[in-house]
């Protein structure tokens, strides 16, 4: 496949890039330097329309800022302008690299509203939140909104994980972790396999 990787540069971003460019797949990767990578060029997501075209999926990999100021409204306005860029091109597959802070932890509890979450994320994981809502209302293009564990950070690439849909997922001990290898392999198996179309899942261990 043809595949356009927004924010290939970025710690999860690079990494799908990478998994995807070693199953054989054509991928361009984007981002506002530009990448180092064959291929990779410089772009902004806001261009999606004439990125896109030609490209049998995209992964969005762009992340709400942590410099303090509002998320929402401009992280909501880029992936609206993708939204209606893929329709230009006419590229229905998409995958949305999400958080873990609109997973629940309890019925009708998400884990963004839990005593305790890190308030250095919150407004990032609530700009998440806003993000798979606007999602959900999108029934004209072929989504999947892929939630990480709790934590995420650099690791092995074991290729051994759970999916799962709405609920946070964890370990006997309690504890939520991915490392950005598997994660990317979920991201990869769902595109090659559009399994979930129009849905959020989740992976963890």
């Amino acid at each position: 496949m043809k595949i356009l990787v927004f924010g290939s540069t970025g710690m999860i971003g690079q990494r799908i890039a990478t998994e995807l460019r070693n199953r054989g797949h054509a991928v361009t990767g984007v981002s506002r330097r530009g990448g180092t990578a064959e291929g990779d060029i410089k772009g902004d997501i806001h261009d999606a329309a004439s990125l896109a075209a030609g490209h049998d999926a995209v992964v969005t990999a762009i992340a709400p800022p942590r410099d303090g100021t509002e998320p929402e409204g401009p992280f909501l306005e880029a992936n609206k302008a993708l939204i209606e860029g893929l329709r230009t091109a006419g590229v229905r597959r998409l995958i949305v690299v999400g958080g873990a802070g609109s997973l629940q932890v309890a019925p009708g509890q998400d884990l963004v509203d839990t005593p305790g979450f890190p308030e250095i994320y919150k407004k990032e994981a609530l700009a998440g939140r806003a993000l798979l809502h606007l999602y959900r209302g999108v029934d004209d293009l072929d989504w999947t909104f892929v939630s990480p564990a709790a934590e995420i950070a650099p690791g092995e690439r074991t290729g051994k994980f759970r999916v799962g849909g709405d609920t946070l997922l964890s370990d006997d001990q309690g504890r939520s972790f991915i490392s950005a290898e598997d994660y990317a392999v979920a991201v990869a198996d769902e595109l090659e396999k559009n399994a979930n179309i129009r849905k959020r899942i989740s992976v963890a261990y």
